[in-house]
């Protein structure tokens, strides 16, 4: 008998090592770094697809039975080619979500207005910096108001930290805008100022297309049926654009989970789903909440990995040591004493939700799910083009990990215990 209790503490002593190993700051920026690589984040791209194979390539290294669940949303409207040119200066722009069906690719120059008469002229306008993820009513209610005064197209500038061409989260049911609205960053504010004092013409160059029913997918890995208590891990997959801080970490911190789940032959019944489609509505949480997933009364636990939560801070535009200060956990009452252990000594707000979560978690909570966690925040680059692998690191990387692995091992550890 000691014989075999030496063995069996040999393996797991083995299992240990490996999953520190895959919990270093240096693995995890791995991981991130190799998601950066993919480029161009957005539903039903080349990066999306590209996404999709790696994690379901890297689930099944772990151990993990590994399908692809089909997502397919109604729209999805595709830039190959967006500018703004002013007085010989060209920036990159942005249709903002969702452009005109019959304007899909256009070509306008006219003149830059503001407050006067702006019919048939492009209006400049500017929405403040509201720190939201998402297109809500007072971002259309000053887009319709501006469309109201029938100017030809309109010019927006979304404030943000990064001065960067800031996208708003969409869903599948909103309206086309019914003139071009083209977002450029507010690091060009001045070509664009002197352009309106001169009555000088900008001129928009747009090269898209509306596709219809695109295919997406959803990456679904499981292990452990019937073995254990039942415990659903998540993170979104894709975003407006390279995402790296966005959804790179998420992305890493999923990944470092499971394999230190198999490495150490956790007890338990682990579903693993990346989803797809998380900026323009959610669609791939919404059909694996409808369709794949656990019931909430066969679920011990929902654990999910957010956006941005391992990002560095910024002060005065250098970067700093120090993480994000909006960075959120987000959790159900009943884990309120299990992160407090488990996250003790990661810096995070706790969001203790009863009635409305945020994120994929607010989907989660609705459908029923009694026991969740995880983490989502913001930081300086965020849903912009700006956000790149400069934004973290191995050491900000690191603790969020390894909070979250003990935080799931004491779930499997107590069990319903876990949430007394």
């Amino acid at each position: 008998m000691r014989l075999v209790f030496i063995a069996t503490m040999a393996v797991l002593m083995v299992g240990q090592a490996a999953a520190r190993d895959v919990l270093s700051g240096a693995s995890l920026y791995e991981d991130v770094s190799r998601y950066a690589s993919f480029g161009l984040h957005r539903f039903g791209s080349t990066g999306d697809r590209a996404t999709a194979d790696w994690i379901a390539g890297e689930m099944k290294r772990a151990g993990f039975d590994v399908s692809f669940q089909p997502v397919v949303l109604g729209r999805q409207y595709v830039v190959e080619q967006a500018s703004a040119e002013v007085a010989g200066t060209t920036v990159e722009a942005t249709p903002f979500w969702w452009p005109p069906e019959d304007r899909a690719s256009f070509h306008l120059s006219a003149p830059l207005a503001r407050d006067s008469d702006v019919a048939g002229k492009i209006l400049l306008l500017d929405l403040p910096f509201d720190r939201g993820a998402y297109l809500g009513p007072t971002h259309r209610a000053a887009i319709n108001e501006a469309v109201a005064k029938k100017p030809a197209a309109i010019l927006l500038m979304i404030g943000n930290p990064a001065d960067d061409r800031f996208a708003y989260n969409v869903t599948q049911e909103d309206s086309p805008w019914p003139v071009p609205v083209m977002v450029v960053g507010a690091k060009s504010r001045a070509e664009f100022e002197r352009a309106l004092a001169a009555g000088m013409p900008v001129t928009f160059d747009v090269k898209g297309h509306y596709e219809r029913d695109v295919a997406g997918r959803n990456v679904l890995a499981e292990i452990g049926a019937g073995r254990g208590p039942t415990i659903v891990v998540s993170t979104p997959m894709t975003g407006w654009y390279s995402c790296v801080c966005e959804r790179g970490p998420g992305i890493a911190n999923f990944l470092a989970l499971a394999r230190t789940a198999t490495a150490e032959k956790w007890p338990a019944h682990l579903v693993f789903i990346a989803t797809a489609g998380h900026e323009i509505g959610h669609g791939g949480m919404e059909l694996f909440l409808k369709k794949g997933a656990p019931a909430p009364k066969d679920t011990l636990a929902w654990i999910h990995f957010g956006s941005s939560n391992a990002c560095y801070a910024f002060a005065e535009g250098v970067r700093t040591d120090r993480p994000e200060e909006e960075r959120y956990l987000v959790l159900s009452k009943s884990a309120v004493a299990l992160t407090d252990e488990a996250f003790a000594r990661v810096a995070a707000k706790r969001l203790v939700t009863e009635k409305q979560a945020v994120g994929e978690l607010r989907d989660v909570h609705a459908a029923g799910y009694a026991n969740f966690l995880g983490m989502a925040g913001r930081h300086r680059t965020f849903h912009t083009p700006s956000d790149d692998l400069g934004a973290t690191g191995p050491e900000i990387l690191e603790p969020v990990a390894r909070a979250f692995v003990d935080a799931a091992r004491k779930i499997v550890e107590r069990g319903d215990a876990a949430f007394r």
